[in-house]
């Protein structure tokens, strides 16, 4: 059964490895330009901090999960993974909201602040933003969900008695 559970996890963890690797490639490879009156305006990740911030985010998760596949769960540090699979949970769920907000603002703009949408002048960078954030998402419902196997495993053997 240890196998199994062994098994399980890494199957996981390679499919998170997998969708941040994803979203990250994509991210930076994403920029598209527009013409507007003679000017023409680049738009690329890197013009904003909260798609830095999840390319950032999206990059140590994807390291710390490379470590982790590679880790024994004998290890002093093994014990500890818990911890940082919760720290890798929400350090990916803020990265997501924060360039979620972001791309809302570049699809449908704020007519309160005055700000335009830009997605009819560069469609190609909103679209390849939008597949790099799926990835992101699909990343941070994985480590949610190897979160709670985790402490359903630490746990378990708390709350099951033996008779």
């Amino acid at each position: 059964m240890g196998k199994i559970k062994k098994a399980f996890t890494i199957v996981l963890r390679l499919l998170a490895l997998a969708a941040t690797v994803v979203a990250v490639v994509i991210m930076v490879d994403t920029h598209d330009s527009a013409k507007v009156l003679n000017l023409t305006f680049t738009a690329k990740y890197s013009n904003t901090p909260a798609f830095k911030y999840f390319v950032i985010a999206e990059a140590i998760a994807g390291v710390y999960t490379v470590i982790v596949i590679f880790l024994s769960s004998k290890s002093i540090f093994g014990h500890s993974v818990i911890i940082m699979d919760m720290v890798t949970t929400v350090l990916l769920a803020s990265s997501i909201s924060a360039a979620l907000a972001i791309a809302q603002v570049g699809k449908k703009g704020n007519s309160h602040a005055g700000w335009l949408p830009v997605c009819g002048q560069v469609p190609h960078f909103c679209d390849q933003v939008t597949i790099s954030l799926v990835a992101g998402f699909a990343a941070a419902v994985i480590y949610f969900l190897l979160l709670l196997y985790s402490l359903h495993a630490v746990l378990s053997p708390i709350f099951t008695v033996n008779h």
